[in-house]
């Protein structure tokens, strides 16, 4: 069996088992081979080929078994951002829960006890912004939504991490 194949193979299986988006490192892991140079370009070529699609730096996802459309991005976002806490808020909350008219998309609002950032991904952009509060003072704030997996703050979280982040207050509905 070719180390494509095995990628195929063990990339199938992980979907069974809820995946559908890894790293470099959990790639190599699969497949019992370091990550290294060699196997950083083994992917590369893998992109080329069309059998992995790179969704952000160091992360991929199988064309032939790629994750559900409607919550790949949220995936990517547990990923880029695992071991803190991230919760769905700002304008991207405010117009789920129709706090804000306007319908965000493309873009994912995220706030994170982690590193701020923007990363552009095939089902949209990702914006992290750090918070330094204490989880202490945005957990009872927060809820999880089992669709997504992924915690969502309530509509006060929301309109105090927009005023945190002095962001456009207009578009508020009331």
């Amino acid at each position: 069996m070719t180390k494509s194949s095995k990628l195929l193979n063990a990339l199938a299986k992980a979907v069974n088992a809820g995946g559908g988006i890894h790293s470099t490192t959990e790639l190599a892991f699969m497949l019992g081979v370091p990550s290294d140079p060699a196997f950083i370009k083994f992917l590369s070529d893998c992109v080329k080929r069309g059998l992995l699609r790179r969704v952000v730096k160091g992360f991929y996802e199988s064309v032939i078994t790629p994750p559900e459309p409607e919550t790949a991005i949220y995936k990517i976002i547990k990923k880029l951002r695992s071991g803190v806490l991230n919760y769905i808020s700002l304008e991207s909350q405010l117009s789920y829960t129709g706090d804000i008219s306007q319908v965000v998309m493309g873009r994912v609002t995220v706030v994170t006890k982690g590193r701020s950032g923007c990363f552009d991904t095939p089902y949209g952009v990702i914006e992290f912004t750090h918070t330094k509060k204490p989880v202490e003072q945005i957990a009872p704030n927060l809820y999880y939504d089992p669709d997504i997996k992924m915690y969502r703050a309530r509509k006060e979280q929301a309109i105090a991490d927009l005023k945190h982040c002095q962001r456009n207050l207009h578009m508020l509905e009331s």
